[in-house]
């Protein structure tokens, strides 16, 4: 789908009736909706856009873009964005992991359950904004989540990389990818940093997501699987 940003608004092809903007984080996961999942859903006749947060707003030069410092700042461009009437939905992609404190009832959200938690958030957050095209959602814990669905296949996408033992002993101790939990030293990402020190996610984290392929995730990440079914029911 084609699409222009006109002055402060997100302009979206004409005609396309369920064209989606998702709201997210960091180039990473800007390149994953672009690259793999956009591809996959234009075949179903919804059509993505993505749009990467702006964590601050200047008066001259370039704003700063990528990563999550204020939920306020969140708020702003999603209403921005929801005021978009072109775009039939309006949904997000943040890392469960790292999520400002100042997210709606982010001191309430359960501890024990990965799942239990998201749900509460993802609750919250819809409340908060309040419309009927938005559709939150949050990546249990962070993208690194993807790159244990199968360890064979990241070890060999990471060039002079022999970590598949490690991988795959982290993997069988969860009883999915998604609950690798969001400890500081044990989040997915610290994880791969602390075996593979040349690790860079705007770099390796697509080419192992598009070597993996959406069907693999999906079958291993029930909350992932959730907001792809929705975004494919959206064609329906």
């Amino acid at each position: 789908m084609g699409s222009a940003t006109c002055g402060k608004r997100i302009c979206l092809a004409d005609g396309l009736d369920e064209a989606v903007l998702i709201l997210v984080e960091g180039q990473t996961e800007e390149t994953f909706v672009r690259d793999i999942l956009a591809p996959h859903l234009s075949s179903r006749n919804v059509y993505l856009t993505p749009v990467l947060a702006t964590t601050k707003v200047v008066k001259s030069g370039p704003n700063f873009k990528g990563g999550l410092t204020s939920y306020n700042q969140v708020k702003k461009q999603l209403l921005r964005l929801l005021g978009d009437t072109e775009a039939a939905a309006v949904t997000t992609m943040f890392d469960l992991y790292g999520l400002p404190a100042d997210f709606p009832d982010y001191k309430s959200r359960p501890l024990k359950n990965c799942y239990a938690k998201v749900a509460h958030l993802e609750s919250a957050f819809y409340q908060d904004i309040n419309h009927s095209r938005f559709k939150p959602y949050l990546q249990l814990h962070e993208f690194e989540t993807f790159l244990f669905v199968s360890p064979k296949e990241t070890n060999a996408r990471l060039p002079g990389a022999n970590i598949l033992e490690a991988l795959a002993q982290i993997k069988s101790s969860f009883d999915s990818p998604e609950e690798i939990n969001d400890h500081p030293k044990t989040a997915p990402s610290k994880r791969l940093l602390n075996l593979f020190s040349r690790y860079q996610k705007t770099l390796h984290g697509p080419i192992v997501v598009k070597s993996l392929g959406l069907d693999q995730i999906r079958q291993e990440c029930s909350h992932f699987n959730g907001w792809l079914s929705w975004l494919e029911g959206l064609g329906t």
